[in-house]
């Protein structure tokens, strides 16, 4: 097997960006969901609630990070971290502390998003408690170098509990992803008469080529030149995946989430799956680089 993908996204629900070689870091890829956005009450905010996101580029530099949008000049920001107090946020029922990137930022992101800022909440998004409605203001946010946000321990082994930590993903370090999976996925979207899907859809920090459709789910470990990363999670999957990546619009409101439920393509769990979470077991400051060759541990 080979990798055959890498992407970031240093911005946690904006575009990604595709790489040829990346550091690994103990959270994961060097700037990956580094930053998000946040409510004014600290909780994070992605495409789930605002698809407009996906239309905000992201560009890395040896010094800087910019955000790019097709109506407005680019915002510029340091990869120094700023001086400012920090805040509490929230990434679902993971609490931490963060820095507020200023005013400059948040007015950005308003103007960038202004239609969709300006649109109600979806429905299953409640106004928290005594709030006559959730504030559609956001700030962008990053995680500081000295903070952490410890992963979930009931997928870890001991010795990796209070010991592996993200930044602002979901959950999980790393999201690792098969070609011969999407192959199989595209086919039976493709023979229900459904447009195959791209794999940007789905995130991933890696994707790998060679094996079987699904066989990472068996993985217990992938290993590449000077490091190794260790599969812990099956990934369950959100409406992101039905969102064009570049236009947040979803060309099938229901797919390719539906079709992965009927494929049961993680036996025993309930739910659309596609990728497995993974932690980094060895290797923080290796490079891996799209066409390392790859062995599979079961």
């Amino acid at each position: 097997m080979k990798l055959s993908h890498l992407a970031c996204y240093p911005v946690k629900s904006l575009r990604g960006i595709a790489l040829t070689r990346a550091e690994l870091t103990e959270r994961g890829l060097a700037f990956d969901r580094r930053w998000m956005l946040v409510d004014d009450d600290g909780r994070f905010v992605t495409q789930r609630e605002i698809p407009a996101l996906a239309t905000i580029g992201v560009e890395l530099s040896s010094d800087s990070l910019r955000l790019v949008h097709d109506r407005m000049a680019p915002l510029v920001l340091s990869l120094n971290e700023p001086d400012v107090a920090v805040r509490q946020v929230r990434v679902w029922q993971s609490d931490c502390l963060a820095l507020d990137e200023g005013d400059h930022a948040a007015n950005w992101l308003a103007q960038a998003l202004a239609k969709s800022l300006a649109e109600p909440l979806p429905k299953s998004l409640p106004a928290p408690q005594g709030e006559a409605g959730r504030s559609r203001r956001l700030r962008l946010v990053r995680l500081p170098h000295e903070q952490r946000r410890w992963v979930e321990t009931e997928f870890l082994p001991p010795q990796e509990q209070g010991v592996v930590h993200t930044a602002f993903a979901d959950g999980y370090p790393l999201l690792i992803a098969s070609e011969a999976s999407l192959a199989a996925l595209n086919q039976r979207l493709e023979a229900k008469g459904e447009a195959p899907v791209p794999m940007e859809r789905f995130r991933p920090n890696l994707v790998v080529s060679g094996g079987d459709p699904f066989a990472e789910r068996d993985w217990a470990s992938l290993s590449g030149p000077g490091y190794r990363l260790g599969l812990r999670k099956p990934c369950k999957r959100c409406k992101i995946i039905t969102l064009d990546q570049r236009s947040g619009e979803a060309p099938s409101a229901k797919e390719p989430l539906k079709t992965l439920v009927e494929m049961d393509t993680q036996p025993g769990w309930k739910g659309a799956f596609f990728g497995q979470n993974a932690v980094v077991e060895q290797g923080v400051g290796a490079i891996l680089r799209v066409g390392d060759v790859l062995d599979s541990l079961s």
